[in-house]
């Protein structure tokens, strides 16, 4: 029986939040037991100045803390499901996914109320392809400018004048206290969230079977259920997280329904497609709206942009 489990994570203060509370729920389940956090440092931690779509590759703010999984340095890793490739390394698993937060993205500006209120040509800051292409699909009028960093610096280059407003995801604001600094949560119509955005991870070694067992009582079906389609949707258009797609499953009750877009960067083309069934064919809906908005033109686009082959 392990007394002690080791957490992985980056040091932003987002991830440390979402760590600490994996592991202070951790620690009231199982008092006994020790929990610790081990830090380290992602490719995507380290390279601040160039644009997410540019460094290329998947898994920029995991791969580091799986290899320390993989070399038994920790135990498991609490992961934005957002930030995590849809292909995980042989030998490690997804164990848990927690309650699902707010999902969708957030406007966040000193001037202005909401994303329709903004003058023409205004500055818009996101890391994200995914929101610039819905966004310019909307607004083709604005500029949308690359804006990296944490949480915290992001607020400040907003502060300091540098943008109009930028785009964050709502669940990450409010985790970390910034709920009030909203001023319009964006609705699905405008701009689809990432896959497994507001969704919490637990990751750990696939033949683990004590610390899946021990997660258990973190896990939530509903949560688990919206991934698996939005997951298999990603993993059929071969995008990792930085690719202009858009899509989200809700279930109610034994029903799942999934929303999906894939766009052009510039937004001049954007496809949509809606699935309605069963929970239990989760991963099938996902796959279905993907190849649906591949054969109306989704294939062109991403192959336009270098993440599909023939």
């Amino acid at each position: 029986m392990k007394n002690k489990i080791i957490i992985g994570t980056r040091s932003s203060k987002l991830a440390l939040w979402q760590a600490e509370y994996i592991a202070d729920c951790i620690r009231q389940k199982y008092p006994e037991k020790t929990v610790e956090l081990l830090h380290v440092t992602t490719k995507g931690d380290k390279v601040l100045d160039v644009p997410l779509a540019k460094i290329g590759g998947k898994g920029l703010f995991t791969k580091e803390i799986e290899t320390a999984m993989l070399e038994n340095k920790i135990d498991i890793a609490v992961h934005s499901l957002k930030d995590m490739p849809t292909q995980l390394p042989d030998g490690l698993s997804l164990a848990v996914v927690t309650k699902r937060a707010d999902p969708y993205d957030a406007f966040v500006s000193i001037k202005y109320d909401s994303f329709a209120a903004l003058p023409k040509g205004a500055k818009v800051g996101t890391s994200s392809l995914r929101r610039k292409a819905q966004l310019l699909h909307a607004r083709p009028d604005l500029q949308i400018q690359n804006l990296r960093g944490n949480v915290n610096t992001r607020l400040e280059k907003l502060e300091q004048g540098q943008f109009d407003a930028i785009i964050l995801a709502a669940a990450g604001l409010k985790r970390l206290g910034f709920g009030a600094r909203i001023r319009e949560i964006l609705p699905k119509s405008l701009c689809l969230p990432a896959v497994g955005q507001g969704i919490l991870a637990i990751e750990a070694r696939t033949g683990d079977k004590e610390m899946f067992s021990l997660l258990q009582f973190l896990h939530d079906e509903g949560a688990w259920q919206a991934a698996l389609a939005e997951r298999a949707f990603l993993s059929r258009v071969e995008g990792g997280c930085q690719v202009p797609v858009g899509v989200h499953a809700v279930t109610d009750k034994d029903v799942l329904t999934v929303e999906a877009v894939i766009a052009s960067l510039d937004g001049t083309q954007l496809l949509y497609d809606k699935e309605t069934g069963p929970v239990s064919s989760a991963t099938e809906l996902g796959r279905k709206a993907a190849e649906k908005l591949l054969d109306e033109g989704g294939l062109a686009i991403m192959q336009e942009i270098g993440l599909l082959k023939d």
